[in-house]
């Protein structure tokens, strides 16, 4: 009974010390979304009415699942990130998804229903190049796989190879495409490049070459991109420089050749400089291909043929111009022709009297058979606005009661996004998975209200006299006394509703700052070039805006120039990006609250840009002046105003700027002269067959340091070495051998070149993630000898006196600083790492890293203190020093996401709020997930279950005791007085 007793005590100890977050804490300060990335192939569950699943394939490598009513996730499944996660199709038959991935590596089938593994086959080597379902008596039961060299079959039902079989002459023959008619037969199609197309028929049985034949080619270059299958196992193909139709029967028993049909004759004519494309549909996996198909002759020009019952003979059914758009759709027996047409029309936008000519869509029915229209309907998309035009569409049919077709389009735009339109052209939802792919961010604090402008521009303004000003603020007094009145009618009429009725929409023109400056705008620049105003409170899309001319996967960077402090001036942020054709920078300036274009001049630049640096010198409308140097280490300053030109001038002996030039292994340091050129005048070269820079960082300009020194145990002080102007630069060695491979990390003096400190960690490699704050350098790398990742941290100090407490001069440092290193195991690789932020920096750092697993881990800097000591003492226990152990360890409630991951993390972004506890914190990645952490707990915030009741009573008892003990006592005085 005793041993019962104890262990139960156990137990329960261990429930009292869990810490977790409680239910209705979920989603009150944070958020999370989740996206998929750019759709590659996407599906329809079936032609049904009632089918509600969608299923896409991505370029991130994710298969996934969507409702199509509302667009939120079924499931989704990631898969490795590079080659080896590369999804080459997706084939959908009943509840069967195929797919090919990593190249013809594997072979899986998925279930649709719940998104689960039916099974998985590993393929023989070999570069992957097409699959198709095969049929047999108009069932299908395998599939087969092409590589490069060779084909092989399997059964749908398990994976298993059914037989695999080498091509002949595949050295010299590309094999292309794959065919099978429905037939007990599969073909194979290969080419000879502008020489002859071969055919390979093989049995279904064992595998064997039924026949083989060679067909003249001498126009065709690829069989992929110039031919598909049309009508009974007819090969057609489109000749841009001779405008002709080729026809071919696959199946045919002798050896024809194409038969040429030239597009004049059918009045067809090709825009100028079009390669013309060809777009055919099998209805089922286990029948013929439709005669009809669409040839795209344009831009926007696509005409619908018919091939005859001879295959001879091609008919014109209608012609669609303009047109952006083609795809086929099928239910039941009837297939039918989804088109999409530009419609300009005139419209008025959501909140704006003013109406707007912007271009419209209309998505258009048609017969196959016929070209007959059924449906007409149209859809608004304000391309000129918001987003990119449409790229590929997506047609789900389905017979209604009445027996006629309706309809479902997914349409994706060039931008990524998806929409969903349900007949009669209504917009059900839509995903802006641009988002899956975010290069940089910046937040920014949201603009005042009027009331708050108003009061804010009270001050300095002496001019108007005394007695007015004191009316002004009465005035002003008032008007907040009714806005307060009106917010606590507004809450004490909405308590009343229930809460699903009550709306808490977030829109542009509610945005205004709160009191503790916890909401922000948050801008997003995406791979796609589209950017996004998003609301850190709910994450809601605010505004968006799409850049066409821009180069795909640039680099971009963006600057806040002016914020909202100074008022009447909007905000004023711009991005640096590259454009498209030229290849050369230029400049996007916008307001990020409201996200419109500043119209303002913007300096041309005529060659690359090498480097960009926002200076603390300010032009008379508050914006801060980006500097930007070209590949001739020409300087060009935005804006240019004579005012600015003239503080260039003034402090151009005070601007220095280094240059990275990664490939030559070199890092250079510039300083700016009066006339505005520049001049190099430091230069450190790291061998490149040695090592190579693989990241340099300095400090966040916004960083503020609290404390210039730690009082050790002694009561003395250590001061700290807070150079402003500190790069740390990290090198990896190009040697690939493990056990010559390291990783180096140079702390460098930005103004005069000076190499501070130098770390080696040897037999090590990277990925290298690091953060670089303060006094200290925090790195983690993989060690191959002992095969673990390592965390190291570098901290500097001045020592016991400070050399200069009020200006840090990098040009008068005679002494080194003292560096203190210490290692520690980390039990996890990581994906990225980044420290918190707070607006005055007294609250405690701690290092925010990114796992693969999807947590996110707040880990406090105090377990990477260099001076842990091994062995505990008097003066390290008066530090609270914790005492040295070489493992890292990982504590679930350091994790501030719980249980809402965010998968393959690339970057966190951190930014002080108005509360000196709280750090704001966005990280992104494939999901972006929003919170607020507290690194010294929140120290000036009240608790939620703060109890005012009681303390308000406790208050007014004190205070009435307080006066009825004064009462008291002046009679007592007076009664003491009469005697």
């Amino acid at each position: 009974m005793a041993k019962l007793t104890s262990l139960f005590i156990i137990l329960l100890s261990f429930f009292c010390i869990i810490e977790a977050v409680f239910e209705d804490q979920v989603g009150k300060f944070d958020w999370r979304q989740q996206y998929v990335g750019k759709t590659l192939f996407a599906h329809f569950e079936s032609n049904t009415q009632s089918s509600k699943k969608l299923f896409v394939a991505t370029d991130k490598n994710i298969f996934a699942s969507f409702n199509s009513r509302t667009g939120d996730l079924f499931w989704r499944h990631v898969d490795k990130t590079g080659p080896e996660g590369t999804i080459d199709t997706l084939l959908l038959h009943g509840q069967d998804a195929l797919m090919v991935v990593g190249d013809g590596r594997l072979l899986r089938s998925w279930d649709t229903n719940i998104g689960g593994l039916n099974w998985e086959a590993v393929l023989d080597t070999g570069s992957f190049q097409a699959a198709c379902f095969v049929a047999i008596q108009d069932t299908v039961k395998h599939v087969a796989v092409l590589k490069k060299a060779a084909i092989s079959l399997h059964y749908l039902s398990n994976g298993h190879q059914k037989w695999a079989e080498n091509l002949p002459d595949s050295d010299t023959v590309q094999y292309q495409a794959v065919y099978s008619g429905g037939e007990e037969e599969v073909y194979v199609l290969g080419l000879v490049p502008n020489s002859h197309l071969t055919i390979i028929a093989y049995s279904l049985e064992d595998g064997e070459i039924i026949k083989q034949r060679s067909v003249e080619a001498p126009w065709l270059s690829s069989v992929e991109s110039s031919c598909v299958v049309v009508g009974h196992g007819v090969l057609m193909c489109v000749d841009p420089a001779t405008f002709a139709l080729y026809t071919l029967p696959i199946q045919a028993e002798d050896t024809p050749e194409f038969s040429q049909i030239l597009l004049q004759s059918l009045d067809l004519e090709v825009s100028p400089g079009f390669q013309p494309v060809l777009v055919s549909s099998q209805p089922h996996p286990a029948r013929s291909p439709l005669s009809e198909f669409f040839l795209q002759l344009g831009p926007d020009h696509h005409v619908l043929l018919q091939l005859n019952a001879d295959g001879d003979t091609i008919a014109p059914l209608r012609d669609f111009q303009p047109a952006f758009l083609v795809s086929f759709a099928t239910t039941g027996e009837k297939t039918v022709a989804a088109v999409m047409t530009p419609k300009n029309q005139t419209v008025s936008r959501h909140r704006v009297s003013q109406l707007l000519q912007i271009e419209a869509c209309a998505v258009n029915l048609f017969s196959v058979d016929s070209g007959r229209r059924l449906l007409d309907t149209t859809v608004i998309f304000p391309l000129d606005l918001n987003g990119g035009k449409p790229h590929k569409l997506y047609v789900h049919a389905f017979l209604k009661k009445d027996d006629s077709v309706g309809y479902r389009v997914l349409v994706q735009t060039e931008d990524h996004a998806l929409t969903f339109i349900q007949q009669p052209g209504r917009v059900v939802w839509t995903r802006e998975e641009a988002l899956a792919d975010v290069v940089t961010m910046e937040m920014v604090d949201l603009p005042l209200t009027g009331t708050q402008a108003e009061l804010e521009g009270e001050f300095g303004k002496k001019a108007d006299g005394l007695f007015p000003m004191v009316l002004k603020r009465l005035s002003s007094q008032v008007t907040l006394l009714q806005v307060w009145l009106a917010h606590l009618w507004k809450l004490f009429y909405e308590a009343r509703k229930p809460r699903s009725q009550v709306k808490n929409e977030v829109t542009i023109e509610t945005l205004s700052r709160d009191e503790f400056n916890l909401q922000k705008m948050m801008v997003m620049v995406t791979a796609s070039g589209k950017l996004f105003g998003i609301d850190s409170k709910s994450g809601s899309i605010l505004w968006k805006h799409y850049l066409e001319n821009v180069q795909p996967n640039a680099a971009f960077k963006l600057v806040v120039q002016r914020t909202t402090a100074h008022f009447p001036h909007p905000p004023q942020c711009t991005l640096l990006i590259k454009d498209k054709d030229t290849g050369l920078a230029t400049l996007h300036v916008f307001n990020p609250i409201f996200g419109r274009k500043s119209h303002i001049a913007l300096p041309a630049l005529p060659r690359p840009i090498l480097q960009s640096l926002l200076l603390p010198v300010i032009d008379q409308d508050y914006a801060k002046v980006l500097l930007l140097v070209d590949d001739q280490y020409k300087v060009t300053a935005f804006p240019s105003t004579k005012n600015v030109l003239q503080q260039l001038q003034e402090m151009a002996s005070s601007i220095f700027f280094y240059l990275i030039h990664s490939e030559h292994g070199n890092l250079s340091g510039f300083r700016l002269r009066k006339d505005l050129s520049t001049e190099r005048i430091w230069e450190v070269v790291l061998p490149t067959e040695v090592q190579k820079i693989v990241a340099v960082k300095g400090k966040r300009p916004n960083e503020h340091v609290h404390s210039q020194g730690r009082v050790m145990g002694d009561r003395s002080v250590l001061y700290k070495y807070l150079n402003p102007n500190l790069l740390a630069v990290v090198t990896e060695s190009t040697d690939a051998h493990p056990e010559r491979a390291f990783v180096g990390v140079f702390l460098v003096d930005g103004v005069t070149g000076r190499i501070i400190h130098e770390a080696v960690q040897r037999k090590s490699r990277g990925p290298v993630h690091f953060v670089h704050s303060e006094n200290w350098v925090v790195y983690e790398y993989w060690n191959t000898k002992s095969r673990r990742n390592e965390f190291s941290v570098l901290e500097l100090f001045e020592g016991t006196e400070l050399y200069n407490s009020t200006v840090f001069s990098s040009l008068d440092r005679p002494h080194l600083p003292q560096v203190l290193q210490q290692t520690y195991i980390f039990p996890s690789p990581i994906t990225t790492m980044e420290a918190t932020l707070t607006e005055k920096g007294i609250t405690s750092r701690h290092l925010l890293v990114g796992l693969p697993s999807g947590a996110i881990l707040s880990l406090p800097k105090m377990f990477l203190d260099p001076r842990r000591p091994e062995v505990v003492t008097e003066h390290s226990r008066e530090e609270n020093l914790i005492p040295y152990a070489p493992e890292m360890p990982i504590r679930t409630e350091w994790f501030i996401n719980y249980n809402q991951t965010v998968l393959r993390v690339k970057g966190i972004y951190t930014a002080p709020s108005g509360l000196e506890s709280t750090c704001l914190v966005v990280a992104y990645g494939l999901d972006i997930y929003q919170t607020r952490v507290y690194p010294s707990k929140q120290f000036d915030v009240l608790k939620d279950d703060y109890d005012y009741v009681l303390i308000s009573s406790v208050l007014f008892a004190l205070f009435f005791a307080t006066m009825i003990s004064k009462r008291l006592a002046q009679v007592k005085l007076l009664n003491r007085a009469w005697r």
